[in-house]
């Protein structure tokens, strides 16, 4: 399937440039296991890649010009001039492309222009990172293109300035590392504060088991102000405890800690949510490594009640995504991403994939909901060049 989209990405660049490109690449997005918003708060994450890719045909230019195209947005090319890219300039969907190179030029890496046709298969705005993989298979192709040298966790590094400065939203260091750094048939267990990773493998069809993905078709924004609050809170947390991040409050001190937030309700909520959701990681990490595969279940559960009732960034859809699914004989589901919308994850048995489908399904009709899109998550490889 890839050398075929391949092909088809590069014939459209050639209509549209007047040549080939000198090279085609994907970078997938991602579906996050366990481990929601501990990422800026130095903490574990989980994710793992999804089949589903952005991917780009690209050409080096010498003469500080940028252009870009889209296969998924209506409109032309789009002209920029390198010296011209200036964060926050830019409100379409070019601002992706153009902040990682505006990042990489401000990192002092030589990069002198480049023609860009990029078409992408990840859902956008279904919380699986559409944006991140646009910044990060543009970074790959520059980084071939331009023998920049750069490894993935830089690359990441790189696309997480980019979205923060260049695009303006806040967002952790997850999406990109997942996108860039993740392998076929693993999740990523990823420290946010120094970026170690460990490949934990994740097979589940050996198993006899799917994880699927309902994205309820609830569209979310992270550039919009709930996201925004939750961080600052999680900051505000952090300081009061007097500790560098949350991720600095051990889960065996969770009570003394919350104990001493008096009455600060709302940061209560949020300190307790992300120190328990670290202790999730780490307890899946070691299920999974002990071969403990369908014990998982239970700890994605409690990961949705406390981003429902902590957190606070659920909503009516993905409550009956998950509450349907388990009703239905799921092993477990949670909400994945940054909340508001977006999608869940349930994990199954084989044999109970298409109920789960159906009852899923049936139960947003009963309830008036825009009917939502099903499909199996298979761990499937980050970044790569394709041709």
């Amino acid at each position: 399937m890839s050398e075929a989209v391949a092909e088809k990405v590069a014939e459209r660049f050639a209509e549209l440039y007047g040549t080939a490109p000198q090279g085609v690449w994907a970078a997938p997005g991602r579906v996050n296991l366990i481990g929601e918003h501990t990422d800026y708060n130095d903490g574990f994450v989980m994710p793992f890649a999804l089949p589903h890719t952005a991917v780009a045909a690209v050409s080096p230019r010498e003469d500080g010009v940028l252009r870009l195209h889209s296969a998924d947005v209506e409109g032309g090319v789009t002209e920029l001039r390198l010296d011209d890219l200036a964060p926050e300039s830019d409100k379409n969907w070019t601002a992706y492309p153009a902040g990682v190179v505006w990042a990489l030029r401000e990192a002092d890496h030589a990069v002198t222009g480049a023609d860009v046709h990029l078409a992408s298969t990840v859902p956008s705005g279904a919380g699986l990172s559409s944006s991140a993989a646009l910044e990060v298979v543009v970074a790959l192709a520059l980084n071939d293109l331009f023998s920049l040298g750069l490894r993935g966790w830089q690359l990441a590094r790189l696309c997480q300035r980019a979205e923060n400065v260049y695009v303006g939203a806040p967002v952790g260091i997850m999406d990109q590392t997942a996108s860039a750094c993740c392998e076929s048939g693993h999740a990523l267990f990823l420290d946010t504060r120094d970026l170690s990773q460990k490949q934990i493998p994740f097979d589940l069809a050996a198993e006899g088991m799917r994880l699927l993905v309902v994205d309820t078709q609830v569209k979310h924004s992270h550039s919009e102000g709930e996201y925004g609050k939750r961080r600052a809170g999680c900051e505000k947390g952090a300081a009061l405890l007097g500790v560098d991040a949350l991720r600095d409050v051990p889960y065996a001190d969770l009570d003394a800690a919350l104990a001493r937030l008096g009455d600060e309700e709302e940061v209560r909520r949020l300190v307790r949510h992300i120190v328990t959701e670290n202790e999730r990681v780490e307890r899946v990490v070691s299920l999974l490594e002990s071969g403990e595969t369908r014990a998982i279940g239970p700890v994605l559960v409690e990961g949705h009640a406390s981003l429902r009732d902590d957190f606070r960034i659920s909503c009516p859809e993905l409550d009956l995504t998950v509450d349907t699914a388990l009703a239905a004989g799921a092993l477990g589901a949670r909400m994945t991403g940054g909340g508001f919308g977006g999608s869940a994850i349930v994990l199954a048995e084989e044999a109970d994939v298409d109920a789960i489908t159906k009852a899923v399904t049936e139960a947003f009709a009963a309830a008036n909901f825009t009917t939502p899109r099903v499909f199996e998550a298979v761990p499937s490889p980050g970044a790569h060049r394709l041709h």
